[in-house]
């Protein structure tokens, strides 16, 4: 058979959205779908949010690219923002996850170089993480499911047990730039990082001169409840990747760091053609309008809380099939007993719910941000239903 004209490197399902409406998505043929997936994390506003909408259409029709060889004061207004609301003195804004991680491993290894310590570039990274796709990124995870075949990848990274601070810490040598981690793990399967653990790093880090580099790519912009998941450690990193919700669906991401982290990014370190244009930052600021309204992140708390609450009451009566929710916020995961994305897959198939798999046979609840108590309670009526009459496979 001849190759597809779209490269086949995804395991594309038959759901085929053409519309999406609030928390609904609409396949070719009307076929209504809840969408708890969000893009993988992505559309934070749901689907057509008039103020996103506006503001994309407004910017298209006046002024979408020009390079970063010009001025931006776009740029310089959603950053200044950024900067406001956050840890961070400087961002540099990219068009994806994964090239904002690359810029925080960039920036990481520049801040040793300027300051005449070249030889420290390597970042301490942590099992089932999931950084993205680029040679950089699979670089910085030791799964092999990512890895195989893209060989020979970058030097400059070292593996850790998530959330075994010890381990961690003896991997540190002279070498040794920082740390990167995500303080919920997405992909891995919805595993938090223990305060512990975080503080630890972070302790280790002002102890040996080291960086701490978050990703939050999904854990970031307001997903748990705060607008960085930092926020929930009590600790401040010196560098974060955010992407994901922060355009709403536009392809957005940034790298966000302090002063001091960001030393020695200067003229000619870096760059991107369409990082940070017009089109983009008019997306970023209309999220951020809505996530920064008074109540907003308060309210992603108390809808997080009430539907942890909700799948916590509905899993004993289903206990042959799922065994218990973590996560923070409206980022959580349900641990399966059986096969995860073959549950994905029937509740999509049949039950016209939209979750995404994540390992460790974890079902990823990742609602928009804007739900309401009866989306919660359409999710757990398709949810329940669905496991009432799921049949794992015989070798689950």
């Amino acid at each position: 058979m001849p190759i597809t004209p779209l490269m086949p490197v995804y395991p594309r399902c038959g759901v085929r959205p053409v519309r999406g409406e609030g928390v609904y998505l609409y396949g070719e043929q009307g076929e209504k779908y809840l969408d708890f997936a969000s893009g993988i994390a992505v559309n934070a506003l749901g689907h057509g949010h008039p103020k996103l909408v506006k503001a994309i259409a407004d910017q298209a029709a006046t002024l979408m690219h020009v390079s970063n060889l010009y001025g931006s004061p776009q740029g310089e207004k959603f950053a200044q923002r950024l900067v406001d609301a956050s840890f961070a003195d400087t961002v540099f804004f990219t068009n994806s996850g994964a090239e904002a991680v690359e810029c925080a491993i960039k920036t990481a290894r520049r801040y040793h170089f300027v300051n005449g310590n070249p030889e420290r570039h390597d970042l301490i990274t942590f099992d089932t993480a999931f950084h993205g796709r680029t040679l950089g990124t699979i670089s910085a995870t030791n799964q092999a499911k990512m890895r195989d075949g893209f060989e020979p990848l970058l030097p400059g990274f070292k593996y850790a047990n998530f959330n075994d601070l010890e381990g961690a810490l003896a991997l540190i040598d002279d070498n040794t730039a920082g740390f990167l981690v995500e303080p919920i793990q997405g992909e891995g399967g919805i595993r938090p990082a223990t305060k512990e653990f975080i503080k630890g790093l972070r302790k280790a880090c002002d102890d040996h001169g080291l960086l701490l580099v978050l990703d939050e790519v999904q854990a970031g912009y307001g997903r748990t409840g705060k607008l960085f998941a930092h926020e929930l450690y009590g600790v401040v990193p010196d560098i974060i990747a955010a992407a994901k919700g922060i355009g709403g669906g536009f392809p957005l991401g940034a790298c966000l760091a302090t002063e001091e982290a960001a030393k020695g990014m200067v003229i000619g370190t870096h760059g991107s053609t369409y990082g940070g244009n017009p089109l983009a930052m008019a997306a970023g600021e209309a999220v951020l309008d809505v996530i920064l309204e008074p109540g907003f992140l308060e309210n992603v708390e108390k809808m997080g809380a009430r539907l942890r609450q909700a799948l916590e009451q509905m899993l004993p009566n289903h206990d042959h099939l799922f065994d218990h929710v973590r996560g923070h916020g409206l980022m959580l995961g349900i641990k399966l007993k059986s096969d995860s994305r073959r549950f994905v897959a029937h509740c999509r198939d049949n039950h016209g719910l939209l979750t995404v798999a994540a390992g460790d046979n974890v079902v990823r609840i990742l609602p928009p941000l804007v739900i309401d108590e009866s989306h919660i309670a359409e999710c757990i009526e398709r949810l329940s239903e669905a496991a009432r009459v799921y049949v794992p496979a015989a070798d689950d």
